[in-house]
């Protein structure tokens, strides 16, 4: 089975109620086996438009990557980082 990732690109407008998502969004990844690869840090502009903030999030399946966004414990996370950031994120199937 392959695994999923989570790619999300981000750029925070409140960096203390980040944290608040942080915290929210931490039951669903322990849930569903979240295993962070990347999570902000030093990155390089190539081409198109960066984020200030790049997170890349393994799961074990696709399916455990779309369960965990849309299972209700992430969904509450979700409104709290749509309120203080700006992010597109997608899910990939891993190879």
């Amino acid at each position: 089975m392959a695994k999923g990732y989570w790619i999300a690109r981000v750029d925070v407008r409140d960096a203390e109620r980040y944290k608040d998502y942080v915290a929210a969004a931490k039951p669903a990844f322990e849930k569903y086996g979240a295993n962070f690869l990347a999570r902000g840090g030093a990155f390089t502009e190539l081409e198109g438009k960066a984020r200030a903030r790049n997170v890349v999030i393994e799961f074990p399946s696709m399916q455990h990557a779309v369960d965990c966004y849309n299972s209700p414990e992430y969904q509450i996370a979700a409104k709290i980082r749509q309120e203080v950031a700006d992010a597109e994120m997608v899910v990939v199937e891993g190879v």
